[in-house]
Order: C-alpha cells, then structure tokens, then sequence
C-alpha cells in the first residue's frame, strides 16, 4: 500500500477543515465507526477548486501525492471520525435494510461562514454494510457524478456537489476489470428518508425523536418553533421535493432510481447512477438498464417522490399525534397535498419557460398542446425551447406543423396579455431554458476517453460547457447539437 509521511500529514491538515461531527454523536446504533481501506496507488483525477474555495478549502498548497493520499482516504484529517451511515430503503418498492456500503463520512466540515457540510468518501472500501459488495467504485461512474453534480449545480438545481475524484491504482470486477476510483461527496447531510426507515425499524419511538429533532436543527431550525415541528418538518420535505422533482423535469432530467435511500431530507439531487438527460421529448423516457417497469421514467419521477414520501410520513406517525387515528389523518393530508403543490411548481417553472409573467386558466392547455407536439414530432426538448427564447425557429417538422402554426398565435397573443415587453419575456425564457446540458452522447464520449484512454481533455472540456447553461457560447456550440442515431444512448447503468 502506498506510503504516508509526517509532511503528506501536515499538509492535509493545514489546507482549512474545521470538523464538528455532530452525526457521530448521534446513537452508535445510526451508523458504524471505521476507517477507509487504503488503497494501493492513488492519483489525482480531478479537483474542484472552485468549490473547495467556497468551502473555505485551499487545496492549491497541496501536491498531486499529497492531494491523492486525502481524497483516497489514505490520510485523514485530525479531526475526522469517519463512519458508515446506517439507512434501509424501498428499492423498486421492495424495502430493504441498507447502509453505507461503499461510502464513509470523514465528518461535517464548516465552512467560515457558518454553513455545515458532510465530507464523504465514495468507493472507500468494505463496511459493516457492504453486504456481498467490494465496498469499492470504478471510474467512469465517480466521473459521471462529478459532471451531472455539477452541471446540476450550474443549472441552479438543489444537488450534492463533488470535490474530487481521485484513482486507486487497483482494478475492481464488474462485467469486467475496470479502473477502481473514490469520489469525494460534499452534501448539505446524507440523511435520507432511508435514514428514518431504518431507525423506524431498528430502534424505539425514541430514535425517531432523535434523528427527526437532529434533522429539524440541521436543515429546518425554524420549525423549533412551531406547535407541531414534526408534522411542520413532514411539510417542509414534502414541500422541497415537489419543488425539486418539478425542476428536474423542467430540465429533461431523469434520475433513474428513485429509492427511498436516494430522497435526501435537505431536498438536494443525491445519488447520480443512472441518470440521464432527455433528448427527444417523451414523457415515457426511461434509460436506467434496471428499471425495467419504468417506475421512475421521466413522468412517474413525481409520482415515486410522493411514494416515498409516504413512506417518510409512516416513520414520524408516532411523533405526529399521540392519537394514531389523528396521526393518521394528518401524514395523509399532508402527503395528498404533494400532487397540487408539484403541480404549481411545475406550472410555475414552465410559465417561465415560455415567457409567461402572468397567470391565466388557458396557460396549462398551452403548455400541454406544445409538449403534445413536441413529444408528436420527437423534437429535441432543449433545443426547442430554446429556440422559442431565441426568436430563431429553425427548419424542422415540428415548427412547420400547421398546428404548430395556430399554438405559436396563441403563445403570441398570450404575451400580449402581460404588461412586460416581449424583450422582457425573451429575457426571462433565456434564464429559464438550458442552451447546454451533458447531453448522454457527450457524457458517455468523454468518460471513455477518460476511463480507457486516460484523456480527461474532453471531460475537461464538457466541464466548462456545462459551467455556464444558459449562456450561446460559441466556443461551445457543438455541445447543443443532439445526438445522431449512432450516437444515441438507450441505456444507462448503476455502477455498483
């Protein structure tokens, strides 16, 4: 195994962390204390400075060795103490009890503005909860989740973010040998509605308590407040993941495995296996190679959240109400109310997309005839409402339908219902509608590079694409074309 000195040390812990770790003072029934499993050779694949920057990190006093040796978990800073979280989930329906199989928690780092992060290393290595897997990751899988996790972030997405993805040196065994890598994850927490599975199942009403107060202090403090801060925090998840599973869709992006393991309580993306972004609009769009059924396909994503967040009300029953029929009726109201409040986020993000300051009854229908026609000529779904913002239609069957024709008057004499200008509309459509996106043809094109050839150019590349979505760079716009038939990608994969 690769050797570590006093110096390697000395500077990993000069480059800022400020460790608290308050999960780990949680009950020891909530996760499992071990260290990663060092790994042979490791080396730097990428680094993401800007977001180490922002996290008050200064990871340019680091050598390419010393750099690999932290985010390999070859050498941990003082004040980490790593651990394998504990959770269950219903995976395709089927629950499940779970946990960090392949991922440690070095800790929770503040930032200097007070804002607390989680610091996780992905692929680090068998745990308690490993089950029959290696606890380890290949590349193109930790690559994958660093450039959707950020061209997420770029597209102003709640997401996790990734701080680095670093090479083992050690192959791991899939359909074949493969590049082993570890990611560095950074998130607002990992609990999951998993999480609250889990301690529903293992532990006492008391445990629930537990992780629904440390959950409310976390990522809801105002609710301490609150008559009812369980039923409040039930509301607020409830509310972030509408919210969040409406931007989703207004972007194209299917997530792929929705598992109530992969449901975050902060309302930040998590997880990115077999994600993928649509290219021609159908609302059927399914890519993930295990999701055989479609139940997380590009329609049903807001359906499976308010499935899941079923499940997160069953856990907080017992904190709801001490009547259980009470209890009852409240988590059902609650969790009836998500269709309504998914709804109005959508139709509020798709009025921005089409320039629409105003509301009007007729604005849904509008909508719908443009995706009916959309999905009817399978027109690319970025580019056609960007080219809506654009002014610039180009020639393609589905803006030479003659139906097309009478939706555009009617979208026309919409606007002139608002006291904003066109220029105004036009403006707010270019804010709303993605000019760039990591198309899965690019994705894919740029992980091969990098897994089999060791080029990281065209990741490279497609990073700095993606950076700026909103924006015609003209450097980058080959990056918008769709992909020709051979280019196409059918399927996508976990990685695990």
């Amino acid at each position: 195994m690769a050797q570590t000195t006093p110096d390697t040390k000395h500077a990993v812990d000069s480059v800022g962390w400020q460790f608290d770790n308050s999960y780990a003072r949680l009950p020891e029934s909530f996760y499992a204390r071990i260290h990663p499993v060092p790994v042979r050779t490791p080396r730097v694949a990428i680094l993401n400075h800007t977001l180490a920057e922002s996290l008050g990190l200064n990871l340019r006093t680091l050598s390419q060795a010393e750099a690999a040796a932290l985010f390999s978990g070859n050498v941990l800073p003082d004040a980490a103490q790593p651990i394998a979280q504990a959770y269950a989930g219903h995976q395709f329906g089927s629950f499940t009890m779970l946990g960090d199989g392949r991922a440690i928690l070095l800790g929770e780092h503040i930032t200097p503005d007070g804002n607390r992060f989680d610091i996780q290393l992905k692929g680090s290595g068998r745990t308690p909860f490993s089950r029959r897997g290696d606890g380890r990751a290949a590349l193109a899988p930790m690559l994958r989740e660093y450039i959707i996790s950020e061209a997420m972030h770029a597209l102003g997405i709640p997401t996790t973010r990734s701080l680095a993805v670093v090479t083992t040196g050690e192959p791991v065994v899939r359909e074949a040998l493969l590049p082993g890598a570890i990611l560095t994850r950074v998130a607002a927490s990992h609990i999951r509605v998993g999480t609250f599975e889990y301690v529903a199942r293992s532990t006492d009403v008391e445990g629930i308590r537990i992780l629904a107060d440390y959950a409310i202090r976390h990522h809801y403090p105002d609710l301490l407040e609150t008559d009812n801060p369980y039923l409040a925090l039930l509301h607020n998840v409830i509310e972030r993941q509408a919210s969040l599973v409406a931007q989703w869709l207004l972007v194209g992006f299917i997530h792929g495995v929705m598992n109530t393991d992969n449901m975050a309580i902060s309302g930040e993306t998590i997880d990115y296996g077999p994600c993928a972004f649509m290219d021609t609009y159908d609302p059927n769009t399914v890519f993930s190679s295990i999701d055989h059924q479609g139940r997380y396909g590009y329609h049903n994503q807001s359906r499976a959240a308010q499935w899941n967040l079923a499940r997160f009300a069953e856990t907080l029953l017992p904190l709801l109400h001490p009547t259980q029929e009470k209890a009852l009726t409240l988590a059902e109201e609650a969790i009836h109310a998500f269709p309504g409040i998914f709804q109005n986020y959508w139709l509020s993000g798709m009025r921005k997309k089409l320039g629409l300051f105003t509301e009007e009854m007729e604005d849904i229908q509008l909508i719908e005839t443009l995706l009916t026609l959309l999905h009817k000529h399978q027109a690319d779904y970025t580019n056609s409402l960007r080219a809506l913002a654009l002014e610039v239609l180009p020639d393609e069957n589905v803006f030479l339908d003659d139906a097309f024709v009478t939706w555009h008057t009617h979208w026309q004499a919409r606007l002139s219902h608002q006291p904003e200008s066109m220029q105004s509309s036009l403006n707010l459509m270019q804010k709303n509608n993605p000019a760039i996106l990591p198309r899965n043809h690019r994705v894919e094109a740029a992980l091969t590079a990098a897994s089999e050839q060791g080029d990281y150019a065209p990741m490279h590349r497609l990073l700095a694409a993606v950076a700026t979505p909103y924006t015609d760079t003209p450097e980058y716009l080959d990056y918008r074309t769709p992909p020709e038939p051979t280019e196409r990608v059918y399927q996508t994969f976990c990685g695990t």
